[in-house]
């Protein structure tokens, strides 16, 4: 096989070059030949030279002149080469054995065989060789490309010794098979079974980073459910395994919160890129194998798991070393307010009840109104559509708080001037202490937004400061305004 024409470009013409002036052979392996049989983007371009390649990539960076930035990593062996959005790494053929107590490898300089041999799975065990001599030539000493037509995903050598010499593999077979929507084939997933436990060894950072590139997936539930059925999951987020069931007492059951998150997680998926949104929606019932209990009269319950939910997602983020600070902060938040749309198209839809959950949820909420739309999983399909025009309406009644919020908010009822006359005071601290809680108090719907109103709670902040009005401003208003 030879695919000259689709790497007919120059950066493949100079690396060959560069690697024919130092009488060595090159080639472009890994990923980006995997994704160019495909036909999927892929922008970082990994070369394999039997030889230093530090060499080839300083080589190369010769050619390339000013612009092209050269880092090294002697210890490593390899080197990384930048050019505008060029991304190129380098490295010299090699292999690999591992102790059985570690995922780091000991390496030795090898041959392209062995490079190859050294791969995770056969769809990245693919070489295309760069030099002049046989440019474009496909090494595939393993069948990948007959498995990138199969659409299926197993290693190149025995699975268990690939599993188990370096277990994030198992991590980046589920990654794979999400991303591209492949197949692993049946030994090798019960390759990965009988080795889930060794998922141990690896790090939380390295477990975070194969995470989230399957919830940026299409449809990540299906990277999920390979987790569990394969038994990493138990491993990695036990909280999301318990999930996984049905109970029954008295001939009544719950429904299986696991496969109910999966379908959330996808309904989210499909409505938006926001991967910390998935996240909300991959926890938003984590709190449920906690709080279930069956009452007798209502059935199975799970009081306050929206509330449990968010301070367990807390501690998952710091014990998986997800990112804190804002990020954490946003998940968390959704997976509490997460329930409250459905409470509301529920009950009476006030202006004052739309007013607390826009103010609870801020800048969030249309994400959290896609969580809740996601959350609908009926499949009673009358109460599923009754459901989403209800939130129809909710969002139209949001939509119309807000332009009545905007003309309110740019001034309140009773102004500054009115505050110093009232009370007898001058431009002072305590009038802007009046104006400021007056206006706060509007906002949270602590009191409706009538002058009315306002000067009764004006009268009440006073009251708690020792201040007394000058006059009667209830009385007074009605007597001027007896409209």
């Amino acid at each position: 096989m030879n695919l000259k024409e689709k790497i007919d470009r120059k950066i493949f013409h100079t690396v060959g070059e560069a690697a024919d002036a130092l009488g060595r052979e090159a080639y472009v392996v890994g990923g980006y030949v995997r994704d160019l049989i495909i036909g999927r983007h892929s922008k970082d371009i990994d070369f394999v030279t039997v030889g230093s390649g530090i060499e080839l990539a300083e080589a190369v960076a010769r050619t390339m002149g000013r612009g092209a930035h050269l880092a090294v990593y002697r210890n490593y062996g390899t080197a990384q080469l930048r050019r505008g959005a060029l991304e190129l790494e380098f490295v010299g053929a090699r292999k690999e054995s591992y102790r059985r107590d570690s995922r780091n490898p000991i390496v030795e300089d090898g041959t392209l065989a062995d490079d190859l041999a050294r791969r995770d799975f056969t769809i990245n065990a693919l070489a295309i060789k760069v030099n002049a001599d046989g440019f474009g030539n496909v090494i595939d000493n393993y069948g990948g490309v007959e498995d990138i037509e199969r659409r299926v995903i197993r290693t190149p050598l025995d699975p268990d010794v690939t599993f188990s010499d370096d277990p994030l593999r198992m991590m980046r077979a589920i990654r794979f098979a999400t991303q591209l929507n492949f197949t692993i084939l049946p030994e090798t997933f019960e390759a990965i079974r009988r080795n889930a436990s060794r998922i141990e060894i690896i790090t939380a950072e390295r477990i975070k980073d194969e995470l989230f590139k399957i919830m940026a997936s299409p449809k990540p539930s299906i990277g999920w459910k390979l987790l569990l059925d394969s038994g990493l999951l138990a491993t990695i987020l036990p909280e999301l395994a318990r999930m996984k069931g049905i109970d029954v007492v008295n001939g009544r059951a719950h429904k299986d919160n696991f496969y109910h998150t999966m379908a959330v997680l996808d309904g989210v998926a499909a409505a938006s890129d926001n991967v910390l949104l998935r996240w909300a929606a991959l926890f938003h019932d984590i709190g449920k194998p906690v709080t279930k209990h069956f009452d007798p009269v209502r059935g199975w319950t799970f009081h306050n798991h929206n509330f449990i939910g968010a301070k367990m997602v807390k501690t998952i983020f710091r014990r998986m070393k997800f990112p804190l600070g804002s990020d954490l902060a946003y998940v968390a938040k959704l997976v509490e307010l997460h329930m409250r749309p459905i409470a509301l198209v529920e009950d009476e839809v006030t202006d004052s009840a739309v007013r607390r959950l826009a103010n609870y949820a801020e800048d969030d909420l249309a994400d959290l109104m896609i969580l809740a739309r996601a959350d609908i999983t009926s499949r009673d399909e009358a109460r599923k559509a009754r459901y989403l025009a209800n939130f129809d309406l909710v969002e139209e009644k949001f939509r119309a708080t807000h332009e009545k919020d905007v003309e309110r908010n740019r001034k309140n009822p009773v102004d500054g001037t009115e505050i110093m006359a009232l009370f007898g005071l001058p431009q002072s601290p305590e009038v802007g202490y009046f104006t400021k809680n007056l206006k706060q108090a509007i906002k949270d719907c602590e009191i409706e937004d009538t002058r009315e109103a306002a000067f009764a709670y004006l009268l009440r902040l006073a009251e708690e400061k020792g201040i007394k009005p000058l006059y009667d401003p209830i009385e007074k208003e009605k007597t001027e305004n007896p409209d």
